[in-house]
């Protein structure tokens, strides 16, 4: 039996957040100002990349592509869940709740690529600094980038499409803010082992890859590093990595608690919250990690933000 056949859900109706009126509306300024600070964040990124000569360079390249990311990220589930509070139906449409579980997590498979592809650049940086022009070259760079973007999101339309498909007769209602595969799995009236067990096991495949690959990526840069002579010379590779370990432990963290713990003994409540860390405070906190400790950047940001540059056409 498949959807077509039973016809009887055809929107679902996603709660979000708990509260009387007066709290959703405080609710959806704190996140409308969260969405806004956060596009306005990742935008001044790409613009001082794109603008900046200093910043031209592969590291830069691929943190002004992982903004434009950030700002996709963000907008696959904010706009529709501020929609939501100020709305008394909560409804989502059947195909637009697939939509939006399908970018969601093809967004999510893509940051991973991502925050991986940035390690290897700053390992080669550091670890290969006489081999770095010549491998990371603009052109590798563009191909690095496109490759992330193609395996994100060709991966999922497969089993999404087959949980697309489930009959779902059982209730409408998603106590969550998104759509997403355990609330889904748990509407639908049909098991379906095989789906979820691939499911699962792609995007477990995706997160311990990227984050081994990531572990072993500073493993030698950290071993590079303590060989490095002069205190300052060891600071200053440091410097170039913090951010990015910092970005990767409060993704990683938050993600692997929802899609690598079991989550049935996980208060529903605390199940958003921690998917709020990683799909809404992450993008926002990003410009900030990335910017804060880099003295580039702040300049860049700077000329960007006060009108101090012109920006020069690429």
């Amino acid at each position: 039996m498949n959807r077509s056949a039973t016809h009887i859900v055809t929107e679902f109706v996603l709660l979000g957040f708990p509260g009387n009126w007066k709290i959703q509306i405080s609710l959806f300024t704190l996140f409308l100002v969260v969405y806004v600070l956060t596009l306005l964040g990742n935008g001044a990124i790409i613009c001082a990349v794109r603008c900046d000569p200093r910043l031209h360079t592969p590291m830069y390249f691929l943190l002004g592509n992982f903004a434009f990311l950030e700002i996709w990220y963000v907008s696959a589930t904010v706009p529709n869940m501020l929609a939501n509070m100020l709305s008394k139906t909560k409804v989502i449409s059947f195909s637009g709740c697939f939509l939006q579980f399908y970018f969601f997590f093809s967004l999510g498979t893509t940051e991973c690529l991502f925050l991986a592809v940035m390690a290897y650049d700053r390992y080669l940086a550091i670890c290969r600094p006489l081999y770095y022009p010549t491998l990371m070259t603009r052109r590798v760079c563009g191909m690095l980038v496109s490759i992330c973007w193609l395996i994100g999101f060709l991966g999922y339309p497969i089993p999404i499409y087959f949980i697309f498909q489930l009959p779902f007769c059982h209730s409408n209602i998603i106590d969550h803010f998104l759509c997403d595969m355990d609330p889904l799995m748990a509407l639908s009236c049909a098991p379906a082992p095989i789906t979820e067990t691939i499911f699962y096991a792609q995007s477990s495949f995706v997160l311990f890859f990227t984050i081994m690959y990531i572990l072993r990526s500073y493993m030698l840069l950290l071993r590079a590093v303590f060989r490095v002579p002069s205190a300052s010379g060891r600071w200053k590779a440091f410097s170039t990595c913090g951010s990015h370990l910092a970005v990767v432990s409060l993704f990683y963290g938050t993600v692997m608690v929802m899609y690598v713990s079991p989550t049935y003994g996980i208060p529903t409540l605390m199940q958003k919250i921690v998917t709020l860390v990683y799909s809404v405070m992450t993008p926002l906190f990003n410009p900030l990690i990335y910017s804060l400790r880099n003295k580039d950047m702040k300049l860049a940001l700077r000329s960007v933000l006060f009108g101090m540059r012109v920006c020069k056409n690429s």
